[in-house]
């Protein structure tokens, strides 16, 4: 076949096949994961210095997208819905914030830093889920609190919290993104509870 021929071809050939998709383009939302205190505290004199371990998830809860149980009790992933980064750093970020600003520590440091910390807090990430067919979306994170001693670290408390928040039957992906983002904010404030005790 000489060019010419194969130039006449080609509208032929791209009629009948195309390595374009044949879906529509669905844009992705992304959503934050940012709970907000409903006030800050200001330091206790001599309060400890806290480091925050980086919040790990457990298997199910690394993706991006929000997850909702269903009510055949099947989880879903909705892929074009999905948090700026995985739930587990955004619950990181949020923890460190809000312990920050509860008074009980002189300085929330995150794990690497160089400051000298007295207390050491590990947390896992549990559930952060969207239930609409029970009218709820819930968050929970368990893990320890540990005091640094020379070259060991002595359990002070093991720790498990976790919260719900209402959630329409038929919401849509932003309702449940924010009410897991309430969920975890509620979880994160008896988190808050638990540790006044303990901050000494």
């Amino acid at each position: 076949m000489n060019r010419r021929s194969l130039l006449a071809a080609l509208p032929l050939l791209a009629g009948g096949c195309s390595i374009l998709p044949d879906r529509p383009n669905v844009p992705v939302r992304r959503y934050a994961l940012a709970p907000m205190r409903p006030e800050n505290q200001a330091s206790r004199p001599r309060a400890p210095v806290l480091q925050v371990r980086l919040v790990r998830a457990v298997p199910g809860l690394q993706d991006l997208g929000l997850r909702r149980l269903n009510a055949d009790g099947s989880y879903e992933i909705l892929v074009y819905e999905e948090w700026l980064a995985p739930p587990a750093l955004l619950t990181d970020a949020a923890l460190r914030a809000w312990l920050q600003a509860s008074g009980l520590f002189s300085a929330v440091v995150p794990q690497g830093s160089r400051a000298e910390a007295d207390l050491v807090l590990e947390m896992q990430l549990t559930q952060l889920e969207a239930v609409p067919a029970a009218g709820r979306a819930r968050a929970a994170l368990s893990g320890l609190l540990l005091r640094e001693e020379r070259l060991t670290s002595r359990v002070v408390e093991t720790l498990e919290v976790s919260a719900e928040a209402p959630l329409a039957p038929d919401a849509e992906a932003p309702a449940m993104a924010r009410s897991m983002a309430l969920a975890l904010g509620l979880a994160l404030s008896r988190l808050e509870a638990a540790l006044v005790p303990l901050a000494r």
